[in-house]
């Protein structure tokens, strides 16, 4: 199930991927086969962050599959091709969005989480330019509710006319907690998408536990339809509303080794276990 407590918004933790070898007798039993990784992963936590659609379409029998072989409550959040984010102009992308979006995604139906478009780190903001993307992103695909998050590296987006394009379009930008790239607290959507990149393989945890614990605080802070006030913001005096909304949080990159156990550890704070 997801974490839910009265008048706040689902809270979904999860990882990147499901196919590591590390995690297998650890995460995963010994001797599960990979065939059922998925199956595994899936009931264990309550999302995955797909990477692998960054570099390659996948056909849509294999989102069907996906969709198939997790539980009623799992989502997928799918990382949108690098051909849509990483050119010059970035308002130019729309062809390269219609073949991703339409390479067959829509099979995950209910499974569909949101969409990530995330940048290089050497792309800076241009704010006709952005606007321009934005205004590709569609609200819905065959029916199908669409959410769409962005994740700039670099600091020239850390200004207040970025969330106000964000705003304005109803699109989140990353929560980055990350060694260089900038972290976007402020809430521009209904949802909230968190990628925690400091994990140590050297912590059972990925993330110690008290640093669990603010994190948890924080994630309850957006549920509920408020921003954690030890966070920054880079448009401090814009109020969003305070109406509950969707959390995802997912264990990425940093101490990959434990981010099951991290996933896992952060739901059951947020469940008050």
């Amino acid at each position: 199930m997801t974490a839910q407590r009265a008048a706040t918004g689902k809270i979904r933790t999860g990882i990147g991927g499901w196919t590591f070898e590390p995690w297998e007798g650890t995460f995963y039993p010994e001797k599960l086969a990979k065939k059922r990784q998925l199956e595994f992963a899936s009931r264990e936590l309550t999302a995955i962050e797909v990477n692998g659609t960054y570099y390659s379409s996948q056909k849509p029998e294999t989102f069907a599959k996906w969709a198939s072989e997790v539980p009623d409550h799992f989502v997928f959040s799918l990382k949108a091709s690098r051909y849509c984010t990483n050119r010059k102009v970035l308002a130019e992308a729309g062809p390269s969005i219609d073949k991703f979006l339409n390479q067959g995604i829509a099979e995950l139906g209910p499974h569909l989480g949101p969409i990530l478009w995330q940048f290089m780190a050497t792309k800076a903001f241009d704010p006709a330019d952005f606007e321009g993307f934005l205004q590709l992103l569609p609200k819905s695909l065959n029916g199908l509710p669409l959410r769409h998050v962005v994740e700039p590296r670099h600091a020239s987006f850390c200004c207040e006319a970025f969330v106000d394009l964000l705003a304005k379009y109803d699109v989140a930008a990353v929560c980055a907690d990350h060694e260089e790239y900038p972290m976007f607290a402020d809430v521009t959507s209904d949802f909230v998408y968190l990628r925690l990149q400091r994990g140590s393989d050297d912590v059972k945890t990925c993330y110690p536990e008290p640093e669990l614990e603010r994190w948890a605080d924080r994630i309850s802070v957006y549920a509920e339809g408020g921003t954690p006030d030890d966070l920054s913001l880079n448009a401090p005096n814009r109020k969003a509303a305070k109406t509950p909304r969707d959390v995802f949080a997912f264990f990425i990159t940093g101490g990959k080794v434990n981010a099951p156990n991290g996933a896992r550890r952060l739901f059951d704070k947020l469940k008050g276990d």
